[in-house]
């Protein structure tokens, strides 16, 4: 063989690149299939009858009027279910469909199928359920007196009762954010003809998913065969069951396929929320501003089923404290259950809930000490070595103050230019800025990524390599669930960079391969990416095998290109000759480095991977007469590890910033007495293109040495601490303490009026400046 020099440039594409999505086109012209628009001939309609009652006690479910109804096929109640009765995240308690009792409202109580989705809501509705009605438990305090505890997790390090020069004490809440997915639940199930079922759905873990259905239908988990559909959007919301069990249940039963699709409404009946929670916070600090203790009690109200509770709980208080150093603390979470509406996974996981109290007191603790919000800050970060309250060492990068500093030093935002839709609710022409007042605020938050506690986290990946037309091909199959965060992309990317190959194809995710865990905890670029480039590896150690080349060290080898290379450059030999007719394949089962279950009365514990950091300044403008808010800018600053994908990780940035800033100003579902009060986006706000502001992004790649290309989880720490940002911002323009999210015009104006010297001050303040 002649030898040849190659210059051994990567592929294009590769880890570092920004290759167009293989979805983005399809999804931009409107050409994408989600999981509502499955179709399938001799096709039936799904529908759920869901309780109009937070709690009470079924006494008779009369079926008659709507099997009555023509073209209703099957309508089914608990009765009917032929396995497990109750499914689980983590504890097996919510019920496939109620049985004596209903614990939430809009708890699926039966179903139907129908040959129209018309017809199944209308037979839906001619089901005569005869109630008891009860009283619900919505206050969780009430909830957690009363000994309905899910989880409870302490954490006890150094002295309970250190004393400080300064204390700052305050008691906060947040509010029940919905994860306001664009592509409501819906799936397609086909019954097979060897007595399993073929269920194509949008989920976020397709394995787990399985289990659960399997065990409900009273089947071996390899006769219920689970297809990724197109997902429009997840955000956690799709962690938890909704339809899957009952569009199999009525497949099964009528041996025709199944399609349930949710309107906007039932979704937000169908799926899990953020939970809200109520936090008192102690700081104590020298008169320097160094902490010396942080007290916490977080309550996290997570409604009638378990669900992810108890994981969410251990988030918030091994994250209580935030990215800062304290010598002593004393944290306690509680998860209770109520009757209102289940809540589980959403993006930030626990860490939302306890940023927002943490940055409040840092704040607090800056005005009583006299000193900067970004210099307490930078005074308390946690750096490389620093020590966690479970007692875990950060053993990665911290870069806690320098992407404080970073986004204190980016350029302010220029002033209103005088062009009213440039002033808080300018668009509407309510002001002309006579009453606006500009505020700065900063936040920071810490966020673990990967599941935890020693869960035996991991991810599969197969990985093909073939000739095809003459040239090398990759064929990378996981079951890795893509919610529109981009996975499809990295693992071509991957691919393409071990293998030095162009042409990769992602196969389409299900379970006829092994779990690649779900699609959460920033996981999954760190997981199956980790899984990608460990079977690409498996596959490239036995190409290099096949060489034999003698004196030639395989160790200097590696593909590029579609070459076999030589360290100096020279072309050993060409991939495809080598592949011939015989494609290598590899499976690899990958995992991170192992955590460990914290212990029960102290807390400590190695729990965590890996720790990620955002950082968020907010510059706002507050028309203080009418309480309306305009984000007027944010500037946020992000250590990613390794940027796999840059442009995406600017997407994960933007689009969780506005996640944020939506729990900070709009986003909340109003619960009133277990009663959901605003189920549709007329009432349910989320921020628009006018409320989401321009953003200044700084990225830092700050290898982690346990990660995969030292890569960090990019997608839930944005959510973090733009919400506090957003808050403090509104405070430095207001001077309120504002201790609640999300903060609504009433807060505002009622507060300022109350401050007033006299009722009629503001209004006098107003006709001053109308004077001409």
């Amino acid at each position: 063989m002649s030898e040849t020099r190659t210059s051994g440039g990567a592929v294009t594409g590769g880890v570092g690149d920004r290759p167009v999505r293989p979805d983005g086109t399809l999804k931009v012209k409107g050409q994408f299939a989600f999981s509502s628009d499955l179709w399938t001939d001799d096709m039936l309609w799904g529908a759920t009858l869901r309780s109009p009652h937070p709690r009470a006690r079924i006494r008779d479910i009369d079926l008659s009027a709507a099997l009555a109804l023509p073209g209703v096929h099957a309508a089914l109640t608990a009765a009917d279910v032929p396995g497990a009765t109750h499914y689980g995240l983590e504890v097996p308690d919510q019920p496939v469909l109620a049985v004596d009792e209903v614990c939430y409202q809009g708890e699926p109580v039966a179903i139907i199928a129908a040959d129209h989705p018309e017809t199944a809501r209308r037979a839906a509705a001619r089901i005569a359920v005869d109630y008891e009605v009860l009283t619900p438990v919505t206050d969780a305090d009430a909830a957690l007196a009363a000994g309905n505890l899910f989880r409870h997790v302490p954490v006890r390090r150094g002295d309970p009762h250190a004393g400080a020069d300064v204390v700052v004490t305050g008691e906060y809440q947040v509010g029940m954010q919905d994860q306001a997915f664009l592509g409501p639940e819906s799936g397609l199930a086909v019954p097979a003809d060897d007595g399993g079922v073929d269920l194509h759905i949008a989920t976020q873990w397709l394995h787990v998913d399985q289990r659960q259905v399997a065990a409900c239908l009273g089947l071996p988990v390899d006769k219920v065969r689970l297809h990724l559909a197109g997902v429009g959007g997840a955000f956690g919301g799709r962690e938890d069951l909704s339809m899957q069990v009952h569009a199999c249940l009525l497949a099964l039963r009528t041996g025709r396929p199944v399609k349930m699709v949710y309107g906007r409404e039932e979704s937000f009946f169908g799926h899990v929320h953020r939970h809200p929670a109520t936090m008192r916070y102690e700081h104590g600090a020298t008169r320097d501003g160094r902490l010396v203790y942080v007290k916490a009690r977080i309550v996290l109200d997570g409604g009638a089923y378990a669900s992810t509770s108890p994981a969410v709980v251990a988030n918030a208080a091994t994250l209580g404290l935030g990215p800062y150093e304290a010598p002593n603390v004393v944290m306690d979470a509680y998860g209770v259950r109520t009757n209102n509406p289940p809540c589980g996974a959403m993006r930030g996981f626990g860490a939302v809930q306890a940023c927002f109290g943490y940055e409040s007191q840092m704040d607090k603790l800056a005005a009583a000490l006299g000193l900067d919000p970004v210099e307490i800050r930078r005074r308390n970060a946690m750096t490389t070595g620093s020590v966690m309250p479970t007692g875990q060492v950060v053993d990665g990068p911290a870069p806690v103050a320098r992407l404080l500093e970073l986004v204190r030093d980016r350029p302010a935002p220029p002033a209103a230019s005088g062009d009213q839709r440039e002033w808080p609710g300018g668009v509407a022409n309510t002001t002309h800025g006579e009453s606006v007042v500009r505020g700065v605020g900063y936040a920071i938050g810490i966020k673990n990524v990967c599941f935890s506690e020693g869960f035996d986290d991991y991810s599969t990946a197969r990985v093909r390599l073939e000739v095809a037309a003459g040239e090398p091909v990759v064929l990378v199959h996981t079951a890795a669930a893509e919610v529109g965060q981009g996975v499809v992309t990295v693992q071509a990317q991957i691919a393409r960079t071990e293998l030095g190959v162009e042409r990769v194809t992602v196969a389409a995710a299900d379970t006829t391969v092994g779990s690649a865990g779900s699609s959460s905890a920033s996981r999954q670029t760190y997981m199956t990416g980790g899984a990608v480039r460990a079977a690409c590896r498996a596959v490239r150690d036995r190409v290099l095998a096949r060489v034999g080349e003698g004196s030639r060290s395989e160790g200097g080898l590696r593909l590029a290109g579609g070459k076999i290379i030589d360290v100096p450059g020279v072309v050993v030999a060409d991939l495809a000759e080598v592949l011939g007719d015989e494609p290598i394949e590899e499976t690899v089962q990958w995992r991170h480095r192992p955590t460990h279950p914290l212990d029960p009365q102290t807390g400590q514990g190695d729990a965590h991977v890996q720790y990620a950091f955002a950082a968020h300044r907010a510059t706002v403008d507050v028309d203080t007469e009418l309480g309306l808010v305009r984000v007027v800018e944010v500037a946020t600053a992000q250590d990613v590890g390794k940027a796999i994908n840059p442009q995406a990780v600017l997407g994960q940035i933007h689009g969780g910033t506005a996640q944020g800033l939506g729990l900070a100003l709009m986003e909340e579902l109003q619960v009133v007495d277990g009663l959901i009060r605003n189920p549709s986006f007329t009432d349910y706000l989320i921020p628009t293109i006018l409320d989401v502001p321009p953003m200044s992004v700084e990225v830092l790649e700050l290898a982690d040495p346990h990660a995969p290309y030292g890569l960090r989880g990019v997608g839930e720490p944005p959510t973090i601490s733009s919400t506090p940002a957003v808050v403090a911002a509104i405070r430095a323009a207001t001077g309120l303490s504002l201790s609640r999210v999300p903060v609504r015009p009433e807060h505002l104006t009622a507060a300022l009026l109350a401050a007033a010297p006299n009722p009629d001050e503001a209004g006098v303040r107003r006709a001053e400046r109308e004077v001409p």
